[in-house]
Protein backbone atom coordinates (compact mmCIF):
# COMPACT_ATOMS: atom_id res chain seq x y z
CA UNK A 1 0.00 0.00 0.00
CA UNK A 2 1.60 3.05 -1.22
CA UNK A 3 0.75 6.91 -0.76
CA UNK A 4 -0.72 8.12 -3.68
CA UNK A 5 0.45 11.85 -3.14
CA UNK A 6 -2.07 13.64 -5.11
CA UNK A 7 -3.79 15.93 -3.17
CA UNK A 8 -6.40 18.53 -4.18
CA UNK A 9 -5.47 22.26 -3.82
CA UNK A 10 -6.12 23.92 -0.44
CA UNK A 11 -8.62 26.24 -1.73
CA UNK A 12 -10.98 23.62 -3.08
CA UNK A 13 -13.58 22.13 -0.57
CA UNK A 14 -13.82 18.68 -0.33
CA UNK A 15 -17.00 16.32 -1.08
CA UNK A 16 -18.09 14.09 1.64
CA UNK A 17 -19.67 11.06 -0.51
CA UNK A 18 -20.11 9.13 2.72
CA UNK A 19 -21.92 12.04 4.40
CA UNK A 20 -24.11 12.67 1.35
CA UNK A 21 -24.60 8.96 1.22
CA UNK A 22 -25.95 8.76 4.84
CA UNK A 23 -28.08 11.68 4.91
CA UNK A 24 -31.85 9.91 5.33
CA UNK A 25 -32.42 13.25 3.19
CA UNK A 26 -30.72 12.41 -0.10
CA UNK A 27 -33.50 10.20 -1.65
CA UNK A 28 -31.65 11.29 -5.54
CA UNK A 29 -28.10 11.61 -6.61
CA UNK A 30 -27.97 12.16 -10.51
CA UNK A 31 -24.44 11.48 -11.81
CA UNK A 32 -23.81 13.76 -15.22
CA UNK A 33 -21.34 14.65 -17.15
CA UNK A 34 -19.44 14.47 -20.32
CA UNK A 35 -19.48 11.16 -22.48
CA UNK A 36 -16.51 8.63 -21.75
CA UNK A 37 -15.70 9.55 -17.93
CA UNK A 38 -17.02 7.45 -15.84
CA UNK A 39 -20.47 8.13 -15.16
CA UNK A 40 -21.98 4.47 -15.46
CA UNK A 41 -19.17 3.13 -13.00
CA UNK A 42 -19.38 6.08 -10.41
CA UNK A 43 -23.01 5.28 -10.49
CA UNK A 44 -22.77 1.67 -9.86
CA UNK A 45 -20.00 2.27 -7.15
CA UNK A 46 -22.33 4.81 -5.33
CA UNK A 47 -25.14 2.28 -5.45
CA UNK A 48 -22.90 -0.79 -3.89
CA UNK A 49 -21.40 1.72 -1.22
CA UNK A 50 -25.13 3.47 -0.13
CA UNK A 51 -26.71 -0.26 0.33
CA UNK A 52 -23.48 -1.67 2.14
CA UNK A 53 -24.12 1.31 4.58
CA UNK A 54 -27.74 0.66 5.25
CA UNK A 55 -29.41 2.68 2.62
CA UNK A 56 -32.15 0.95 0.22
CA UNK A 57 -30.69 1.89 -3.13
CA UNK A 58 -32.11 1.29 -6.92
CA UNK A 59 -29.52 2.46 -9.63
CA UNK A 60 -31.18 3.75 -12.93
CA UNK A 61 -28.81 3.63 -15.62
CA UNK A 62 -29.15 4.29 -19.71
CA UNK A 63 -25.87 2.92 -20.53
CA UNK A 64 -26.61 0.48 -23.67
CA UNK A 65 -22.90 -1.01 -23.30
CA UNK A 66 -24.53 -3.20 -20.18
CA UNK A 67 -21.22 -2.83 -18.57
CA UNK A 68 -23.34 -2.06 -15.55
CA UNK A 69 -24.78 -5.55 -15.18
CA UNK A 70 -21.60 -7.45 -15.72
CA UNK A 71 -20.13 -5.68 -12.75
CA UNK A 72 -23.28 -6.40 -10.52
CA UNK A 73 -23.27 -10.69 -11.87
CA UNK A 74 -26.42 -10.10 -13.67
CA UNK A 75 -26.98 -11.46 -16.79
CA UNK A 76 -29.04 -8.98 -18.05
CA UNK A 77 -30.57 -5.13 -16.57
CA UNK A 78 -34.37 -4.43 -18.17
CA UNK A 79 -36.88 -1.99 -17.22
CA UNK A 80 -37.57 -3.44 -14.11
CA UNK A 81 -35.22 -3.15 -11.08
CA UNK A 82 -33.43 -6.59 -10.26
CA UNK A 83 -32.01 -7.13 -6.82
CA UNK A 84 -28.01 -7.27 -7.12
CA UNK A 85 -26.81 -9.94 -4.93
CA UNK A 86 -23.39 -10.29 -3.14
CA UNK A 87 -23.84 -6.84 -1.89
CA UNK A 88 -23.03 -7.06 2.00
CA UNK A 89 -26.74 -6.79 3.74
CA UNK A 90 -25.41 -6.54 7.20
CA UNK A 91 -26.52 -2.96 7.88
CA UNK A 92 -29.65 -3.44 6.69
CA UNK A 93 -29.28 -1.94 2.96
CA UNK A 94 -30.10 -3.79 -0.42
CA UNK A 95 -29.37 -3.00 -3.79
CA UNK A 96 -31.11 -3.13 -6.99
CA UNK A 97 -30.23 -1.80 -10.45
CA UNK A 98 -32.54 -1.69 -13.83
CA UNK A 99 -31.27 -0.50 -17.81
CA UNK A 100 -33.84 2.59 -19.11
CA UNK A 101 -35.68 0.79 -22.28
CA UNK A 102 -36.88 3.30 -23.51
CA UNK A 103 -39.66 2.24 -25.80
CA UNK A 104 -40.99 0.01 -23.00
CA UNK A 105 -41.22 3.13 -20.63
CA UNK A 106 -43.06 4.64 -23.37
CA UNK A 107 -45.38 2.11 -24.29
CA UNK A 108 -46.36 1.54 -20.28
CA UNK A 109 -47.19 5.21 -20.28
CA UNK A 110 -49.51 4.28 -23.28
CA UNK A 111 -51.07 1.65 -21.55
CA UNK A 112 -51.19 3.09 -18.04
CA UNK A 113 -52.92 6.83 -19.37
CA UNK A 114 -54.95 5.07 -22.38
CA UNK A 115 -58.27 2.93 -22.52
CA UNK A 116 -57.38 -0.50 -24.60
CA UNK A 117 -59.09 0.70 -27.82
CA UNK A 118 -56.97 4.10 -27.93
CA UNK A 119 -53.67 2.28 -26.60
CA UNK A 120 -53.89 -0.24 -29.11
CA UNK A 121 -54.59 2.44 -31.91
CA UNK A 122 -51.36 4.34 -30.66
CA UNK A 123 -49.11 1.11 -30.10
CA UNK A 124 -49.66 0.14 -33.57
CA UNK A 125 -49.52 3.98 -35.07
CA UNK A 126 -45.85 4.10 -37.35
CA UNK A 127 -44.96 7.37 -36.04
CA UNK A 128 -45.60 6.23 -32.66
CA UNK A 129 -43.52 3.07 -33.49
CA UNK A 130 -40.67 5.56 -34.60
CA UNK A 131 -41.15 7.87 -32.12
CA UNK A 132 -40.55 5.55 -29.25
CA UNK A 133 -37.66 3.89 -30.49
CA UNK A 134 -34.93 6.61 -31.49
CA UNK A 135 -36.26 10.34 -32.10
CA UNK A 136 -34.26 12.98 -30.56
CA UNK A 137 -34.81 13.51 -27.33
CA UNK A 138 -37.45 10.63 -26.63
CA UNK A 139 -34.34 8.88 -23.88
CA UNK A 140 -33.72 11.74 -22.13
CA UNK A 141 -37.62 12.46 -21.71
CA UNK A 142 -38.26 8.68 -20.77
CA UNK A 143 -35.27 8.65 -17.91
CA UNK A 144 -37.30 11.47 -16.35
CA UNK A 145 -40.09 9.79 -16.42
CA UNK A 146 -39.35 6.60 -14.90
CA UNK A 147 -37.00 8.26 -12.58
CA UNK A 148 -40.55 10.12 -12.16
CA UNK A 149 -42.41 6.65 -11.18
CA UNK A 150 -39.38 5.35 -9.07
CA UNK A 151 -39.89 8.06 -7.23
CA UNK A 152 -43.58 7.92 -6.42
CA UNK A 153 -43.34 4.34 -6.09
CA UNK A 154 -41.39 5.29 -2.42
CA UNK A 155 -39.99 1.65 -2.25
CA UNK A 156 -36.28 2.75 -2.32
CA UNK A 157 -34.98 5.10 -0.44
CA UNK A 158 -32.54 6.72 -2.61
CA UNK A 159 -32.13 6.45 -6.28
CA UNK A 160 -29.43 7.15 -7.95
CA UNK A 161 -29.18 7.91 -12.06
CA UNK A 162 -26.76 7.64 -14.40
CA UNK A 163 -27.71 10.28 -17.41
CA UNK A 164 -27.84 9.37 -21.22
CA UNK A 165 -24.21 9.51 -22.69
CA UNK A 166 -25.35 11.88 -25.33
CA UNK A 167 -23.14 14.79 -27.40
CA UNK A 168 -24.35 17.18 -24.25
CA UNK A 169 -24.85 16.64 -20.90
CA UNK A 170 -27.34 19.30 -20.50
CA UNK A 171 -29.76 17.21 -22.56
CA UNK A 172 -31.09 15.10 -19.69
CA UNK A 173 -32.27 18.94 -18.34
CA UNK A 174 -34.01 19.97 -20.85
CA UNK A 175 -35.36 16.79 -22.04
CA UNK A 176 -38.75 18.05 -20.41
CA UNK A 177 -38.74 21.75 -21.38
CA UNK A 178 -38.34 20.51 -24.95
CA UNK A 179 -41.16 18.27 -25.08
CA UNK A 180 -43.26 20.85 -23.55
CA UNK A 181 -42.19 23.21 -26.25
CA UNK A 182 -43.09 20.70 -28.79
CA UNK A 183 -46.56 19.38 -27.53
CA UNK A 184 -47.37 23.48 -26.95
CA UNK A 185 -45.69 23.93 -30.65
CA UNK A 186 -47.55 25.35 -33.72
CA UNK A 187 -46.90 22.29 -35.38
CA UNK A 188 -48.59 20.20 -33.01
CA UNK A 189 -51.79 22.53 -32.64
CA UNK A 190 -51.75 22.76 -36.64
CA UNK A 191 -52.03 18.37 -36.07
CA UNK A 192 -54.85 18.72 -33.55
CA UNK A 193 -57.02 20.29 -34.82
CA UNK A 194 -59.25 18.74 -37.33
CA UNK A 195 -59.15 15.88 -35.24
CA UNK A 196 -60.67 18.48 -32.38
CA UNK A 197 -63.12 19.41 -34.41
CA UNK A 198 -64.38 15.92 -35.98
CA UNK A 199 -65.70 14.35 -39.15
CA UNK A 200 -67.13 16.82 -41.51
CA UNK A 201 -66.88 20.03 -39.13
CA UNK A 202 -63.51 19.15 -39.58
CA UNK A 203 -62.40 19.51 -42.98
CA UNK A 204 -64.83 22.95 -43.11
CA UNK A 205 -62.38 23.38 -39.81
CA UNK A 206 -59.38 23.29 -42.46
CA UNK A 207 -59.72 27.12 -44.86
CA UNK A 208 -57.85 27.20 -47.86
CA UNK A 209 -55.21 28.88 -45.56
CA UNK A 210 -54.55 25.11 -43.65
CA UNK A 211 -55.62 23.43 -47.12
CA UNK A 212 -52.01 25.04 -47.93
CA UNK A 213 -50.30 24.12 -44.98
CA UNK A 214 -51.31 20.90 -44.87
CA UNK A 215 -50.85 20.28 -48.60
CA UNK A 216 -46.94 21.66 -47.85
CA UNK A 217 -46.74 18.95 -45.11
CA UNK A 218 -47.56 16.39 -47.27
CA UNK A 219 -45.29 17.03 -49.75
CA UNK A 220 -42.56 17.62 -46.92
CA UNK A 221 -43.20 14.41 -44.89
CA UNK A 222 -45.08 12.14 -47.42
CA UNK A 223 -48.52 11.97 -47.87
CA UNK A 224 -49.55 8.50 -45.57
CA UNK A 225 -46.31 10.17 -42.52
CA UNK A 226 -48.65 13.18 -42.30
CA UNK A 227 -51.69 11.02 -42.34
CA UNK A 228 -49.83 8.65 -39.63
CA UNK A 229 -48.83 11.87 -37.62
CA UNK A 230 -52.04 13.31 -37.59
CA UNK A 231 -53.79 9.76 -36.38
CA UNK A 232 -50.97 9.61 -33.38
CA UNK A 233 -51.50 13.17 -32.35
CA UNK A 234 -55.30 12.44 -32.57
CA UNK A 235 -55.20 9.35 -30.61
CA UNK A 236 -52.51 11.21 -27.68
CA UNK A 237 -54.48 13.82 -27.31
CA UNK A 238 -55.81 13.80 -24.31
CA UNK A 239 -52.55 12.26 -23.13
CA UNK A 240 -50.24 15.72 -24.24
CA UNK A 241 -51.56 17.54 -20.71
CA UNK A 242 -50.14 14.80 -18.56
CA UNK A 243 -47.04 14.59 -20.17
CA UNK A 244 -46.60 18.16 -19.92
CA UNK A 245 -47.78 17.54 -16.20
CA UNK A 246 -45.19 14.98 -15.10
CA UNK A 247 -42.61 16.74 -16.71
CA UNK A 248 -43.15 19.57 -14.71
CA UNK A 249 -43.20 17.68 -12.10
CA UNK A 250 -39.58 15.93 -12.63
CA UNK A 251 -38.32 18.95 -13.46
CA UNK A 252 -39.20 20.25 -9.89
CA UNK A 253 -38.70 17.23 -8.17
CA UNK A 254 -34.82 17.73 -9.59
CA UNK A 255 -34.75 21.24 -7.93
CA UNK A 256 -35.92 19.88 -4.71
CA UNK A 257 -33.56 19.51 -1.48
CA UNK A 258 -33.81 15.61 -1.41
CA UNK A 259 -31.89 15.43 -4.78
CA UNK A 260 -28.06 16.25 -5.51
CA UNK A 261 -26.41 16.66 -8.62
CA UNK A 262 -22.61 14.91 -9.19
CA UNK A 263 -20.85 16.43 -11.94
CA UNK A 264 -18.42 13.66 -12.93
CA UNK A 265 -15.57 14.29 -14.86
CA UNK A 266 -12.01 13.62 -16.16
CA UNK A 267 -8.55 15.53 -15.28
CA UNK A 268 -8.82 16.36 -18.90
CA UNK A 269 -9.54 19.94 -21.12
CA UNK A 270 -12.77 19.25 -22.44
CA UNK A 271 -14.09 16.93 -19.77
CA UNK A 272 -13.67 19.67 -17.55
CA UNK A 273 -14.70 22.42 -19.57
CA UNK A 274 -17.94 20.42 -19.73
CA UNK A 275 -17.90 20.06 -16.01
CA UNK A 276 -17.55 23.57 -15.84
CA UNK A 277 -20.65 24.52 -17.94
CA UNK A 278 -22.80 22.05 -15.72
CA UNK A 279 -22.19 23.72 -13.08
CA UNK A 280 -23.14 26.87 -14.45
CA UNK A 281 -26.00 25.55 -15.59
CA UNK A 282 -27.29 23.92 -12.40
CA UNK A 283 -26.87 26.95 -10.53
CA UNK A 284 -28.97 28.72 -13.26
CA UNK A 285 -31.65 26.46 -12.89
CA UNK A 286 -31.51 26.63 -9.05
CA UNK A 287 -30.78 23.09 -8.97
CA UNK A 288 -28.57 21.24 -5.76
CA UNK A 289 -25.11 21.09 -6.98
CA UNK A 290 -23.03 18.02 -4.35
CA UNK A 291 -19.74 18.53 -6.08
CA UNK A 292 -17.33 17.42 -8.94
CA UNK A 293 -15.69 13.51 -9.11
CA UNK A 294 -12.34 14.05 -11.10
CA UNK A 295 -11.99 10.36 -12.25
CA UNK A 296 -8.95 8.57 -13.53
CA UNK A 297 -6.45 10.91 -11.52
CA UNK A 298 -3.42 9.44 -11.87
CA UNK A 299 -0.75 9.79 -9.06
CA UNK A 300 2.85 8.72 -7.78
CA UNK A 301 4.81 7.13 -5.04
CA UNK A 302 7.92 8.74 -5.54
CA UNK A 303 6.17 12.86 -6.59
CA UNK A 304 9.35 14.24 -4.97
CA UNK A 305 11.48 13.16 -7.84
CA UNK A 306 10.45 15.61 -10.56
CA UNK A 307 9.87 15.09 -14.33
CA UNK A 308 13.33 17.61 -14.68
CA UNK A 309 15.20 15.32 -12.05
CA UNK A 310 14.57 12.29 -13.21
CA UNK A 311 15.28 12.64 -17.34
CA UNK A 312 18.78 14.66 -16.04
CA UNK A 313 19.52 11.52 -14.19
CA UNK A 314 18.66 9.44 -17.23
CA UNK A 315 21.13 11.66 -19.69
CA UNK A 316 23.76 11.21 -17.21
CA UNK A 317 23.10 7.57 -16.76
CA UNK A 318 23.45 7.55 -21.01
CA UNK A 319 25.78 9.62 -21.02
CA UNK A 320 27.93 7.63 -18.49
CA UNK A 321 27.23 4.23 -20.42
CA UNK A 322 28.68 5.75 -23.65
CA UNK A 323 31.77 6.61 -21.65
CA UNK A 324 32.54 3.29 -20.70
CA UNK A 325 32.28 1.40 -23.88
CA UNK A 326 35.58 2.73 -24.67
CA UNK A 327 37.20 1.84 -20.69
CA UNK A 328 38.86 -0.85 -20.35
CA UNK A 329 37.29 -4.09 -19.15
CA UNK A 330 35.88 -4.03 -15.38
CA UNK A 331 37.97 -6.01 -12.82
CA UNK A 332 35.70 -9.18 -12.49
CA UNK A 333 35.86 -9.89 -16.20
CA UNK A 334 37.54 -12.94 -16.04
CA UNK A 335 34.13 -14.41 -13.96
CA UNK A 336 31.69 -16.47 -15.60
CA UNK A 337 29.62 -14.07 -17.98
CA UNK A 338 26.24 -15.33 -15.52
CA UNK A 339 28.03 -14.26 -12.37
CA UNK A 340 29.67 -11.80 -13.72
CA UNK A 341 26.82 -9.92 -15.14
CA UNK A 342 24.13 -11.06 -11.89
CA UNK A 343 27.07 -8.89 -9.90
CA UNK A 344 27.27 -5.97 -11.88
CA UNK A 345 23.39 -5.51 -12.00
CA UNK A 346 23.56 -6.46 -8.19
CA UNK A 347 26.01 -3.55 -7.63
CA UNK A 348 24.25 -1.39 -10.27
CA UNK A 349 20.90 -1.45 -8.39
CA UNK A 350 22.15 -1.12 -5.55
CA UNK A 351 24.43 1.97 -6.63
CA UNK A 352 21.23 3.67 -8.06
CA UNK A 353 18.75 2.79 -4.90
CA UNK A 354 21.75 4.37 -2.12
CA UNK A 355 22.32 7.33 -4.19
CA UNK A 356 18.12 9.07 -4.76
CA UNK A 357 17.75 7.69 -8.57
CA UNK A 358 15.33 4.88 -8.24
CA UNK A 359 13.38 3.33 -5.61
CA UNK A 360 13.71 -0.25 -6.84
CA UNK A 361 12.08 -1.92 -3.72
CA UNK A 362 8.68 -0.30 -4.81
CA UNK A 363 8.95 -1.30 -8.55
CA UNK A 364 9.23 2.00 -10.07
CA UNK A 365 11.03 4.95 -10.48
CA UNK A 366 11.72 6.99 -7.22
CA UNK A 367 13.34 8.88 -5.23
CA UNK A 368 14.84 8.73 -1.59
CA UNK A 369 15.89 11.48 0.28
CA UNK A 370 18.89 10.25 1.41
CA UNK A 371 22.62 10.70 0.00
CA UNK A 372 21.46 14.00 -1.25
CA UNK A 373 23.53 14.04 -4.81
CA UNK A 374 22.49 16.10 -7.82
CA UNK A 375 21.75 13.59 -11.07
CA UNK A 376 24.84 13.59 -12.39
CA UNK A 377 27.10 13.28 -8.98
CA UNK A 378 24.99 10.13 -8.55
CA UNK A 379 25.33 8.78 -11.89
CA UNK A 380 28.86 8.93 -11.01
CA UNK A 381 28.52 6.92 -8.38
CA UNK A 382 27.17 3.96 -10.49
CA UNK A 383 29.33 1.18 -11.08
CA UNK A 384 28.35 0.84 -15.18
CA UNK A 385 29.48 -2.97 -15.47
CA UNK A 386 26.38 -4.07 -16.41
CA UNK A 387 24.96 -2.09 -19.74
CA UNK A 388 21.26 -3.72 -19.17
CA UNK A 389 20.97 -2.70 -15.53
CA UNK A 390 21.97 1.05 -16.39
CA UNK A 391 19.62 0.85 -19.95
CA UNK A 392 16.41 -0.08 -17.22
CA UNK A 393 17.26 2.42 -14.89
CA UNK A 394 17.25 5.44 -17.28
CA UNK A 395 14.28 3.65 -18.87
CA UNK A 396 12.57 3.58 -15.68
CA UNK A 397 13.36 7.33 -14.83
CA UNK A 398 12.09 8.59 -18.25
CA UNK A 399 8.52 6.81 -17.81
CA UNK A 400 8.58 8.31 -14.33
CA UNK A 401 9.04 11.49 -15.21
CA UNK A 402 6.49 10.86 -18.35
CA UNK A 403 3.82 9.75 -15.73
CA UNK A 404 5.18 12.96 -13.42
CA UNK A 405 4.10 15.37 -16.61
CA UNK A 406 0.82 13.53 -17.00
CA UNK A 407 0.40 14.50 -13.39
CA UNK A 408 1.31 17.88 -14.12
CA UNK A 409 -0.99 18.21 -16.78
CA UNK A 410 -4.02 16.89 -14.91
CA UNK A 411 -2.65 19.43 -11.68
CA UNK A 412 -3.02 22.57 -14.00
CA UNK A 413 -6.37 21.49 -15.94
CA UNK A 414 -7.76 20.81 -12.09
CA UNK A 415 -6.67 23.92 -10.73
CA UNK A 416 -8.39 26.21 -13.35
CA UNK A 417 -11.37 24.48 -12.69
CA UNK A 418 -11.12 25.32 -8.91
CA UNK A 419 -10.13 28.67 -9.91
CA UNK A 420 -13.28 29.19 -11.82
CA UNK A 421 -15.59 27.21 -9.39
CA UNK A 422 -13.91 27.45 -5.99
CA UNK A 423 -17.28 26.76 -3.86
CA UNK A 424 -17.48 23.47 -6.21
CA UNK A 425 -16.65 20.34 -3.64
CA UNK A 426 -14.20 17.88 -5.05
CA UNK A 427 -13.41 14.62 -5.17
CA UNK A 428 -10.50 12.63 -6.64
CA UNK A 429 -10.86 9.38 -7.84
CA UNK A 430 -7.42 7.63 -8.03
CA UNK A 431 -7.15 5.57 -11.40
CA UNK A 432 -7.42 1.60 -11.28
CA UNK A 433 -4.61 -0.46 -12.92
CA UNK A 434 -7.43 -2.17 -14.86
CA UNK A 435 -11.34 -2.48 -15.98
CA UNK A 436 -13.93 -2.67 -13.68
CA UNK A 437 -15.61 -6.03 -13.77
CA UNK A 438 -16.87 -7.09 -10.46
CA UNK A 439 -18.82 -5.89 -7.24
CA UNK A 440 -15.07 -5.81 -5.46
CA UNK A 441 -14.18 -3.38 -8.34
CA UNK A 442 -16.63 -1.43 -7.53
CA UNK A 443 -15.92 -1.50 -3.61
CA UNK A 444 -12.88 -0.33 -4.66
CA UNK A 445 -14.15 2.82 -6.77
CA UNK A 446 -16.45 3.76 -3.91
CA UNK A 447 -13.25 3.71 -1.16
CA UNK A 448 -11.29 6.14 -3.45
CA UNK A 449 -14.63 8.05 -3.58
CA UNK A 450 -14.95 8.60 -0.04
CA UNK A 451 -11.46 8.93 0.57
CA UNK A 452 -9.28 11.89 0.04
CA UNK A 453 -6.77 11.86 -0.69
CA UNK A 454 -6.77 8.16 -1.61
CA UNK A 455 -4.64 5.37 -0.77
CA UNK A 456 -4.23 3.20 -3.70
CA UNK A 457 -2.49 -0.18 -4.46
CA UNK A 458 -0.04 0.06 -7.58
Amino acid sequence: MTSDNTTLDASAPRLEVDALLDDPHTRIVVCCGSGGVGKTTTAAALGVRAAERGRKVVVLTIDPARRLAQSMGISELDNVPRQVKGVDETSGGELHAMMLDMKRTFDEIVEGHADADRARAILENPFYQSLSAGFAGTQEYMAMEKLGQLRANDEWDLIIVDTPPSRSALDFLDAPKRLGSFLDGKFIRVLMAPAKVGGRAGMKFLNVGMSMMTGTLSKLMGGQLLRDVQTFVAAMDTMFGGFRTRADATYRLLQAPGTAFLVVAAPERDALREAAYFVERLAAEQMPLAGLVLNRVHGSGAAQLSAERALAAAEALTDRMAEDTHADPPADAGAAPGAAAGLAADRTENNLEANGIVDLDGGKAGSRTAGGLSPAAAAEHVTPTSASAAQLAAGLLRLHAERMQVLARERRTRDRFTALHPEVPVTEVAALPGDVHDLAGLRAIGDRLALNPTDTDD
